[in-house]
């Protein structure tokens, strides 16, 4: 059996690799120096986008709550807001106007998409003073 250290570690680095970070996940000190056989983990506190990142990732949604995807049909990038139905949520990048978009026609956005993305937002407003 693994150590609770052990398993704190192999959970961040979980969390990590969906995009997900909790800075406060630690084993719980008052268990942890205890004669209980299994100290508890202390999950920490986070922000509700942290939160809600978290819940998107444990019902296995794709694209998850937080990240940028383009929308296929006119290569629109946006953040996703969420899920529903059989829609995702997207809101584009700098803000502005939401809009549902098809899961069949929704793809994770590469880096340099959501950079254009914001970098086109920014020549909008500077032309519009």
């Amino acid at each position: 059996m693994r150590s609770t250290e052990e398993v704190v570690e192999s959970l961040r680095q979980a969390l990590v690799g969906a995009g997900v970070v909790l800075p406060s996940l630690c084993v719980d000190p008052v268990t942890g120096a205890s004669e209980e056989p299994f100290a508890l983990v202390d999950l920490g506190r986070c922000n509700v986008r942290v939160a809600e990142r978290l819940a998107s990732v444990v019902r296995g949604e794709r694209p998850v709550v937080g990240t940028h995807a383009v929308d296929a049909r006119d290569g629109r990038v946006g953040e996703v807001m969420g899920h529903v139905g059989g829609d995702v949520r997207l809101r584009p990048v700098g803000g502005g106007r939401e809009w549902d978009c098809p899961k069949g026609a929704v793809a994770d956005a590469r880096p340099e998409e959501v950079m254009r993305a914001r970098l086109r937002k920014t020549n909008h407003e500077s032309v519009r003073g």
